[in-house]
């Protein structure tokens, strides 16, 4: 009974060296080894992050603002006096959009009440928008 060749080459090393035909056949190193050589295609295909990411990495932390239009200011009315952020101090209604988590308000749609808004930056719009109606915006404990 002959061997076939596969058996043969099995346990020597003459056809397919010391350790291929073994079951895993032949690696090319085992792990990341040939990451830069041989097993370049295959790293820029499925592991392109492999030597560290790429463009820049920014240091500072960014400020970023949180806007509001006045529109949604009235649309919100009822729910931002439910949550504590509309009070009424001498007759005067203050509505605190700094503590709501807003920090510049924006000129677009309308506002009805009368009141004292409370928020760091506003922009002309909202402002002449505010003071024709008689209300005021605070920033800081100034009015502006």
């Amino acid at each position: 009974m002959v061997r076939e060749r596969t058996k043969k080459l099995r346990g020597g090393h003459y056809g397919r060296g010391f350790k291929a035909g073994r079951g895993k056949g032949k690696k090319g190193g085992s792990g990341n080894a040939g990451m830069g050589k041989h097993k370049w295609i295959w790293m820029v295909k499925y592991d392109p992050l492999h030597f560290g990411g790429k463009g820049f990495t920014s240091h500072h932390i960014s400020q970023v603002e949180v806007p509001i239009n006045l529109g949604d200011v009235e649309y919100m009315y009822e729910s931002l006096k439910r949550d504590g952020f509309v009070r009424e101090e001498n007759g005067e209604i203050i509505v605190d959009l700094r503590a709501a988590g807003y920090d510049k308000l924006l000129g677009n749609g309308n506002f009805t009440v009368k009141s004292t808004i409370i928020i760091d930056k506003a922009t002309e719009k909202a402002i002449s928008k505010l003071s024709a109606i008689g209300s005021k915006i605070e920033n800081d404990g100034s009015s502006a």
